[in-house]
């Protein structure tokens, strides 16, 4: 089947280097660079956070393309748009799963028309019914915390509570104006522990500014189960969270913006402007047990990059450590200077024995991948490296999207296809009409075959190859001729 749109490939070619112009096309720092940040390149998202689980890593954030759908991008993020959080996950840390938004509105009504949620925090604790269950905080605003839960890492979510966990009347809060950015973690013994914080106490320095803090979970995790502690942290601004790593609780916080014009520790450098800085403690309720480490992660201009503010978050994962982070690169790239973030992930060193951490680094290239994808399963048009153009839309499954309205020039590569011995069919499954033209290594590079989809309603559609595909190579569909959706694929 030779169905080749040349004009097309003109039109792509001119994009791909930054010199067209296209209604259906948005730029990507990604597309067939090699590079893996930022994971997502088809939303803006923010404040990271991030859970294990069945050998994949979930991450969520703030959605910061809610923000720039309602205002546009030549208007500040002001974040007051957003109420949903996004969902992404990966099993190679290259090729990701965009699952779309918790709609965080709809499923807690009562934070009202116009209520807010920024900055979660997630973990996971199998329960006394077998399953696992999925506990989600955030900000509800820059006053309160509010908490959702689940029983599948990509939902549905529901609200246990109908109100915030803590907010600014919470009894024993004390001197902590902006009860917000939680950040949650485990412990071995299962006991829940969060973290939070932000603004400034009436006793506030440059140094402590006297507002981070930490609580023990009750058991039903949805809970105080102490009294509210404060956590010393030096130069604290926000962006609190928490890990628990050989028995010490590992605290990080974004630093405020402040000159550093007061240093009384001695053995560590003070944090560097809006860094990640890193504190440990065994008794974390006692606010005198805790050190401060130095920083782990700087602000993205320490790295060439424009100013941003910052929220990580880091954890283990098939022996490797990881810190997920945002900046601004993704906007920077399309010429977007209004504050829309974007997450990426670099390896992070960290020390299990000793709990050093060396200070981390924000790239453009990101991680290896852990593992080559396999084209003979089914898999999902929304699990993607890298797009130009690509929207996605949400099916009633949770956690499950389609690429819709595809048809004009569109592109999709995923990365480390082992096609083995050979492929020598494709098929896939599509609503509408156009064509899907396949290439390997590059998408200017070897056309391997098409689809011409000529069918409206959802059809699973196959045609033969032009020639086998072997071995290990980045695959590239580029969409044309029509409109249609998308759900899955696998060769044969």
């Amino acid at each position: 089947m030779l169905l080749m749109n040349k004009s097309y490939l003109a039109v792509a070619l001119s994009l791909l280097s930054g010199t067209g112009t296209g209604v259906c096309f948005e730029l990507s720092p990604k597309l067939n660079k090699g590079n893996g940040n930022p994971v997502l390149d088809c939303v803006y998202v923010a404040d990271p956070t991030a859970v294990v689980h069945d050998g994949r890593i979930y991450v969520y954030g703030t959605n910061d393309q809610q923000e720039i759908d309602s205002v546009g991008k030549e208007v500040q993020n002001s974040y007051a748009h957003i109420h949903s959080l996004t969902m992404m996950s990966t099993d190679d840390m290259v090729n990701w799963t965009y699952h779309g938004i918790i709609d965080v509105g709809k499923v807690s009504p009562w934070t009202g028309l116009h209520g807010v949620s920024w900055a979660p925090s997630v973990t996971s604790r199998k329960e006394a019914d077998g399953k696992t269950h999925f506990y989600m905080y955030y900000s509800h605003g820059g006053g309160g915390i509010g908490v959702i839960t689940a029983t599948s890492p990509v939902g549905p979510w529901t609200d246990p509570l109908g109100r915030d966990i803590i907010d600014v009347h919470t009894p024993g809060l004390k001197e902590c104006p902006a009860p917000f950015d939680p950040g949650v973690v485990i412990d071995d013994n299962g006991v829940g522990w969060l973290s939070f914080g932000g603004g400034r106490s009436s006793t506030a320095t440059a140094f402590n500014p006297g507002s981070a803090r930490i609580v023990r979970l009750g058991d039903d995790m949805i809970s105080l189960g102490s009294d509210i502690h404060e956590i010393p942290a030096p130069y604290f601004f926000e962006a609190s969270e928490l890990n628990y790593i050989n028995g010490t609780w590992v605290y990080s916080y974004s630093t405020d913006w402040v000159e550093r014009t007061e240093w009384p520790l001695t053995g560590v450098e003070p944090p560097s402007i809006c860094s990640i800085g890193c504190m440990t403690s065994a008794t974390p309720l006692d606010s005198d047990s805790w050190k401060y480490r130095g920083d782990i992660l700087k602000n993205a201009h320490d790295y060439g990059m424009s100013h941003s503010n910052n929220h990580t978050h880091f954890l283990e994962y098939e022996g490797d450590y990881y810190i997920f982070y945002h900046n601004n690169h993704l906007a920077d790239y399309r010429g977007i200077k209004t504050g829309y973030r974007n997450i990426c992930v670099d390896r992070l060193d960290v020390d299990r024995e000793t709990l050093d951490i060396t200070t981390g680094e924000m790239t453009h290239r990101g991680v290896t991948q852990l593992r080559n994808m396999d084209p003979y399963v089914w898999q999902q048009a929304e699990t993607v490296a890298a797009t130009s153009g690509v929207k996605f839309d949400p099916t009633d499954k949770p956690g499950n999207m389609i690429a819709s309205g595809l048809g004009c020039g569109q592109i999709s590569e995923v990365r480390k296809v082992d096609f083995g011995k050979g492929a020598r069919s494709f098929e896939a499954k599509v609503n509408g009409r156009g064509v899907i033209d396949l290439y390997i290594d590059s998408p200017d590079g070897k056309r391997v075959g098409s689809l011409r989809l000529d069918e409206d309603g959802w059809n699973t559609v196959s045609g033969k190859l032009d020639k086998k595909v072997k071995g290990v190579h980045d695959l590239y569909f580029v969409y044309s001729d029509g409109a249609f959706d998308f759900d899955e694929w696998r060769f044969n």
